[in-house]
């Protein structure tokens, strides 16, 4: 079948629904939308928390990189747990700390109590935790779901991702923000917080899945394993590298400067910023369900790398934008092609990448991709009152472009995704 599927009832499902045929992966689905809500409404809080502490850019790349840096120093650890211990156990530790630390900044924010350092502490130790969470999620789901299904999960969950944590969760923040206080967005973010972990220990426990005579020894040797497959398969290296620096180049941009482009060059507010993420869910939320209803493409590597390259040229738009609803139109575009490949990405690495390393894989793909993002960050605000906004936006549209046709020639994707067909 093309477009759909057939459950055991016998009724026909659109292919990206086949999923919700699995109980486990319902309730998973249900913990997985909670939780993407709280963290949407909680970016859009927390951005708008430091703006009402009287911080600037500068201020904001601070609390950024904190949890970037929380995200980055523990992601190898995380894979190594991930092919040890129970997923669903993980999880739940994840979903605890979240939680906790969003309690303490909504507390601290309606007291009046907060401060920046506070803020980047607790974005350091929610960054730490996630650095466990997506190596086990990753990990967890093909033991949920069959093979066959996997490419409709991905698509699923990139459609949840941005529709629900770019979109509707930071237009609520916005709202909330706007009528109350950016510690009445906190408060909603901490208790949906509460409700995912609450649904997360509906989700039976499996147990780790290891290949015969493949009993865990040390944590280096295990570290040594999963970083000797990467280095060893071009494929996985040379897109984890473009990753690398496709992340550099966008992430300063887009969660450091734009929320400032907004309010110092077109004059908006909260609502003007949710209503850009949230076009920017929205793009991805259609990229991802267009993907999922769809087969693997057979060149699906360089389609992959290309829709990431290419798909970075809405940032041109931005940097020159006039009005808010030229910003909205490009984040639409940009979400869309940012999210589409992500479905390809995840179906691949869980299908091509040997069940036992999974987790340490996924934890080497979440290093990579994030090795930058503090630096990124970090830089971003200096970088942008040094040359400008709009130059820096100019940069972060054009260069991931040219990164990623260097890396389809120089890894061979093309003869690589004939050889290997999906």
């Amino acid at each position: 079948m093309t477009d759909t599927d057939v459950d055991r009832a016998g009724t026909r499902l659109p292919r990206a629904l086949t999923p919700f045929r699995h109980p486990a992966y319902r309730r998973l689905a249900v913990a997985l939308v909670l939780a993407t809500f709280a963290g949407g409404v909680w970016v859009v809080g927390l951005v708008w928390e430091v703006i009402r502490l009287d911080g600037g850019p500068a201020q904001l790349s601070l609390v950024s990189t904190a949890g970037a840096v929380g995200v980055l120093l523990p992601a190898l650890l995380g894979g190594v747990v991930a092919d040890r211990v129970p997923q669903k156990v993980i999880l739940l530790g994840v979903a605890t700390t979240e939680f906790a630390c969003m309690g303490v900044v909504a507390t601290l924010s309606l007291t009046d109590l907060a401060q920046l350092w506070q803020l980047a502490v607790v974005g350091f130790v929610i960054g730490a935790a996630m650095a466990f969470y997506y190596p086990a999620y990753s990990a967890w789901l093909p033991a949920l779901v069959p093979e066959e299904d996997l490419l409709a999960v991905n698509g699923f969950e990139g459609m949840i991702r941005p529709t629900i944590g770019q979109a509707i969760g930071p237009a609520v923040a916005g709202v909330v923000v706007g009528a109350a206080s950016p510690g009445a967005a906190l408060t909603v973010a901490a208790l949906c917080s509460l409700a995912g972990l609450a649904a997360l220990t509906m989700v039976p426990l499996t147990p780790v899945r290891r290949e015969a005579g493949s009993d865990p020894t040390s944590v280096l040797s295990d570290l040594r394993e999963g970083f000797a497959y990467m280095v060893r398969t071009p494929w996985l290296l040379a897109t984890l590298l473009f990753a690398s620096l496709l992340v550099f180049l966008i992430m300063g941009p887009l969660e450091v400067l734009l929320p400032f482009l907004i309010k110092d060059k077109l004059g908006g507010g909260p609502g003007d910023h949710a209503l850009v993420l949230a076009a920017f869910g929205i793009g991805g939320a259609v990229g991802s369900l267009t993907v999922a209803s769809l087969r693997m493409p057979r060149r699906y590597l360089t389609w992959m790398n290309l829709m990431w390259g290419l798909g970075c040229l809405p940032f041109v738009v931005m940097g020159v934008a006039t009005a808010i609803w030229q910003l909205v139109v490009a984040a639409f575009v940009l979400g869309a092609f940012f999210s589409a490949p992500m479905v390809i990405w995840g179906t691949l690495l869980q299908r091509r990448v040997p069940s036992h390393l999974l987790g340490r894989v996924s934890s080497l793909d979440f290093f990579v991709s994030v090795s930058l993002m503090p630096v990124s960050m970090a830089v971003a605000g200096p970088v942008s009152e040094a040359i400008g906004l709009r130059t820096t936006f100019l940069i972060a549209g054009t260069l991931p472009a040219v990164a990623a046709a260097v890396a389809i020639v120089a890894a061979k994707l093309p003869q690589d995704e004939v050889a290997h067909p999906l």
